[in-house]
């Protein structure tokens, strides 16, 4: 009996150890200085994190001024990220997606509303269906200005809803790209359950609400 109560408080005491290293390498990312990403052929980039990428790359390819989104992940304390390993939760990272657009046609501040306009911004670690913190809410800055306008944003959609936003706002630091046969995904795979029962309805849900937004059907 005691060697079980003593493998018992053992445990404990590893895991709130590890709980511990676990939130001082998070709050490292959080403090940590912008990394900007400098614009290239005209062309600047964005990251946003609103729970299945699928979903959230799906929603940024339909607005005019935005060339591609690529889905990867963001926001956490470990190298090399890969879907598996995510999955866990434990890596820090949720899923993301680098937005590259063309500011002279949209405008980051734009990009910002597209990202509270395409979710339940009151849902916590997750959207949808998907829950954990992988799929939790995050936009990313890469400068003072960006923070400005993000938080302002934020404040006033929780004054309008007069609920807290769950978004959280992090310096950009790295995105790694997902693997392969997550690109794209949603326009792949029209037929998939997923696909159709959250990212498709998710899109026109969106598309509904924000059409002065959306690329021309010529595009």
């Amino acid at each position: 009996m005691k060697h079980t109560i003593a493998l018992i408080i053992f445990t404990l005491l590893f895991s709130c150890q590890n709980t511990a290293q676990v939130n001082t390498k998070q709050q490292a990312v959080i403090n940590a200085d912008p990394v900007t990403v400098p614009i290239k052929n005209g062309k600047a980039r964005a990251y946003f994190a609103s729970g299945c990428f699928w979903c959230v790359e799906a929603v940024y390819e339909s607005v005019k001024g935005v060339d591609e989104a690529i889905s990867g992940y963001s926001g956490g304390f470990t190298k090399n990220p890969d879907y598996p390993a995510s999955n866990t939760g434990k890596t820090g990272h949720a899923e993301a997606v680098e937005i590259i657009y063309n500011p002279n046609i949209i405008s980051f501040s734009q990009l910002v509303d597209v990202y509270f306009g395409s979710q339940n911004p009151t849902q916590v670690n997750g959207q949808g269906p998907d829950h954990g913190s992988q799929y939790r809410s995050i936009i990313f800055y890469q400068n003072e200005e960006q923070k400005q306008i993000i938080l302002e944003k934020k404040a006033a959609l929780a004054k309008a809803l007069n609920a807290k936003i769950a978004a959280e706002v992090y310096p950009f630091q790295k995105f790694w790209k997902a693997e392969d046969y997550h690109q794209n995904y949603e326009r792949l795979h029209p037929n998939q359950s997923y696909i159709k029962n959250v990212s498709v309805p998710r899109l026109r849900k969106f598309q509904a609400k924000f059409p002065e937004l959306l690329k021309s059907e010529k595009h």
